[in-house]
C-alpha cells in the first residue's frame, strides 16, 4: 500500500535564530504517524514571501499533504495570508464568523479592539475556513492539483486544538490510510552498539514491512519496532509475535515495554505495591522530583523532596553528620548513604533515593573529577549505592544522573 506523504512547513524568523523551539512539527508528526500518514519532510523558513512561495511549490511536488504553521498573527511580519493569496490566485475577504470570534475574545477580556486585530478576520476567499476556538487567527484549508494544504496558527495549543478537532478527522476521511503500528522497549545498562550486535540476527529476519530503530537518550536506549501494512489486524498479529521475541532477547536490560518516562515506570511499581517514595537531591537540584511529579496521579505515591544543595542544608534537613562531609566530602558514598537515610526519616516514606555529585564545568579534582556522581537508594532494610563517572556537559550530566537514580530506585522496588 502506497504511503501518504506529508510535508510540514513552520514559518517564523524566531525559529531560524533559535529564539523559539519548534515543538509543533514533532507534535504533528506523532499524531499523523499514529493514523498512518507519513511525514516526508519538515522545513523551517523565515517570514519571507519568496521563501514561503518556494517552499509551497517544492513540498507540494513530493507530498499529498502540506501543513503550515505560523505567520498568521496581527503584526507586520506575519505575511502568510497574503502570500497564500498569491500562491492560490485569490484575494482576502472578511469572514464574519472569524470577526465575531475576535470580537468575543476581546470583549470577554475587557480589551480594546485594534484595527490590526480586526484584520485577523480577513481570509483567502478560496479557502475553507476552520474557526479557531482557542485564539483569534482562523486556520485555512486549501486544495490544489490533488494536494491538500492547511495553514494554522503557530501558537502550539491553538494548532493542537485545530488539528485534533478538525484537520486530523478530515484527513482520516479523505484518505484510506495504511496500518502503522509501533511498539517500544526501553533499556538501560548496555550501549547502543552492543545492543545492536545482540540483535543482528533478529533484525536480519524481520519482514520487509518491519523496521527496528535505536533511539538513545540520557542513559536509556529505546528500541522501537515499527510495522506498516494494509490490514491492521494482520500487522498487529505479526507485531505481537515479533515484539515478544524482541523482549526475550533484551530481558536482562529491559526497563519497560512501554514508551513512557522512567519516572512513570517507577510510579507504576509504587502504585502496584502500595508504597511511597521521596528524594534527597543535591547536584540534580530537584530534577528527579520534577520528573516524578510531572506524572499525573503521582501524589498517590510520592511524598516530596529535600533539595539539599549546600552542605549546611544536608546537615540541618537530612541529618548528615558534619564529620562525614569533613572526612569524605559532600560527593561520596558515605554522604549519599546518610542523605538517603535522612530522606527516609524526614519524609517518612517506604523508599528514598539520594544523589550527590559534581556536574561541572568546574568543581572537580584529581580524586573526584567533574561528572562524579554517587547515588543511594534505600528502604527500611536495604541500602544500595552506585557511583557513576559522567563525562558530558552540565545539562547532560544532570539529566543522566536523574535517570540513573530513578533506575536504581526501580531496581530496588523490584527486589
Amino acid at each position: 500500500m502506497e504511503k501518504i506523504l506529508t510535508s510540514i512547513i513552520t514559518i517564523g524568523d524566531e525559529l531560524l535564530i533559535g529564539q523559539t523551539i519548534d515543538t509543533n512539527s514533532a507534535w504533528m508528526a506523532q499524531r499523523l504517524n499514529d493514523m498512518g500518514i507519513w511525514v516526508h519532510r519538515r522545513l523551517a523558513i523565515g517570514d519571507k514571501r519568496e521563501d514561503i512561495l518556494s517552499a509551497l511549490e517544492k513540498e507540494s511536488s513530493v507530498s499529498q499533504i502540506v501543513l503550515i504553521t505560523g505567520g498568521l498573527g496581527p503584526t507586520a511580519d506575519d505575511i502568510t495570508k497574503p502570500t497564500l493569496c498569491e500562491y492560490f490566485n485569490t484575494r482576502l475577504v472578511r469572514n464574519e464568523e472569524a470577526l465575531n470570534n475576535v470580537l468575543h475574545i476581546f470583549e470577554s477580556r475587557g480589551l480594546p479592539m485594534l484595527d490590526r486585530n480586526i484584520e485577523q478576520s480577513m481570509v483567502p476567499e478560496s479557502a475553507t475556513i476552520i474557526q479557531n476556538k482557542w485564539g483569534t487567527a482562523p486556520a485555512m484549508w486549501f486544495e490544489k492539483d490533488g494536494v491538500i494544504y492547511v495553514s494554522m496558527p503557530g501558537v502550539p495549543y491553538e494548532m493542537q486544538g485545530i488539528m485534533s478537532s478538525y484537520v486530523l478527522p478530515r484527513l482520516e476521511t479523505h484518505f484510506k490510510t495504511p496500518a502503522v503500528i509501533h511498539q517500544t522497549i526501553v533499556t538501560s545498562g548496555m550501549g547502543e552498539s552492543f545492543v545492536a550486535e545482540r540483535l543482528v540476527g533478529f533484525e536480519a529476519a524481520l519482514p520487509a514491512h518491519f523496521s527496528l530503530a535505536y533511539l538513545p537518550s540520557y542513559s536509556l536506549l529505546k528500541l522501537r519496532l515499527s510495522a506498516f501494512g494494509a490490514e491492521k489486524l494482520e500487522v498487529a498479529a505479526e507485531m505481537s509475535a515479533l515484539f515478544h521475541d524482541l523482549k526475550n532477547l533484551v530481558a536482562d536490560i529491559m526497563v519497560t515495554d512501554q514508551d513512557i518516562p522512567i519516572a512513570q515506570v517507577v510510579g507504576q511499581l509504587l502504585l502496584e505495591k502500595g508504597k511511597t517514595a521521596g528524594t534527597a537531591e543535591s547536584c540534580t537540584g530537584g530534577l528527579i522530583s520534577s520528573q516524578i511529579t510531572a506524572i499525573p496521579g503521582s501524589s498517590a505515591y510520592y511524598k516530596g523532596s529535600v533539595v539539599a544543595y549546600a552542605n549546611e542544608t544536608k546537615i540541618k534537613l537530612l541529618g548528615v553528620n558534619p564529620a562525614t562531609i569533613q572526612a569524605y566530602g559532600a560527593v561520596s558514598e558515605e554522604t549519599a548513604i546518610e542523605m538517603v537515610k535522612g530522606a527516609l526519616n524526614t519524609l517518612q516514606t517506604d523508599y528514598a533515593v539520594a544523589v550527590t555529585g559534581i556536574m561541572g564545568p568546574d568543581g572537580g579534582s584529581a580524586e573526584k573529577p567533574v561528572g562524579t556522581v554517587w547515588i543511594a537508594v534505600a528502604n527500611a532494610d536495604t541500602i544500595v549505592t552506585k557511583k557513576h563517572q559522567l563525562r558530558y556537559d552540565r545539562e547532560r550530566n544532570t539529566n543522566m544522573a536523574a535517570v540513573y537514580a530513578l533506575n536504581e530506585l526501580r531496581k530496588l522496588i523490584l527486589q
